[in-house]
């Protein structure tokens, strides 16, 4: 059984640095897994991934340390399956605002009696199709669920959320909770940076992980301060735009030269 090194290492408390990866390509997830990553998001709200195309970056990550962690578009049990058997361990679901929701993520995640996973192991290649005898045992133990707040309402039932047994982590969306505050598009207006602040020094007086997104060093260094230990410092598909749009700046000046980087 793989352990899971994500998990083990929020639980020890260690800062963690993540990429997110929305190109939905697997050279590209290649590419960023060799830069080192502690871990790496394959992102299947917002950017074209589905069950193959998830597996294939979950391959072309394996040889390296990076560990893949995936943001199914919603907490739906049956793909939540899915991706566990695909060999993922650690599942970021978002838009999760209340701590009846959180279990049942967490009932699906888990085996009876504590969750209500089916069990088709011997067909997945998270147990090596058979190959790992005690796979079944351990599988519990080694997923993580990592849950997104990013409403007034996700944030109004945070500590109830928190409370929920086998929930792993908590990641504040500052993208969505800004326009759930009535600041669309200013995920860095004082308030929205105040309330995640808030919400990470509740997360990590609990023992639990606290992560968030942010592509600004400035916020990266106040999250990492509130108590974050698992923070994306970027995405792959900006990273991409912006430096392509810089290059041709140098050459055709006035062209992208006056626009603002993309960032999250």
């Amino acid at each position: 059984m793989t352990e899971n090194k994500f998990k083990a290492a929020l639980r020890s408390g260690q800062i963690q640095y993540g990429l997110w990866l929305g190109l939905a390509d697997t050279y590209s997830a290649e590419i960023c897994a060799g830069a080192g990553f502690d871990w790496l998001l394959i992102d299947a709200e917002h950017g074209p991934n589905e069950l193959r195309s998830i597996l294939a970056q979950q391959q072309s990550i394996a040889a390296y340390a990076s560990q893949p962690v995936v943001r199914p578009p919603q907490g739906d049990a049956v793909l939540i399956k899915q991706l566990l058997e695909t060999g993922i361990q650690t599942v970021l679901v978002p838009m999760v605002d209340s701590a009846a929701q959180a279990k049942e993520l967490v009932r699906a995640m888990r085996y009876p009696p504590q969750g209500m996973r089916g069990v088709g192991s011997v067909l997945a290649r998270a147990s090596r199709w058979g190959r790992i005898e005690d796979y079944l045992e351990r599988a519990n133990d080694e997923v993580c669920l990592l849950v997104q707040v990013e409403t007034t309402t996700g944030l109004e039932n945070l500590s109830e959320i928190i409370a929920v047994d086998g929930v792993d982590g908590v990641f504040f969306g500052a993208v969505d909770l800004a326009a759930s505050m009535g600041y669309l598009g200013a995920s860095e207006h004082p308030e929205v940076v105040a309330a995640i602040e808030a919400g990470l020094r509740e997360v990590a007086a609990s023992g639990k992980g606290g992560g968030v997104l942010s592509a600004n060093e400035t916020m990266v260094r106040r999250y990492l301060a509130a108590g974050a230990n698992f923070v994306a410092v970027g995405v792959d598909a900006l990273l991409l735009a912006n430096a392509t749009s810089e290059l041709l700046a140098r050459y055709r000046p006035g062209e992208g030269a006056e626009r603002e980087p993309a960032r999250y």
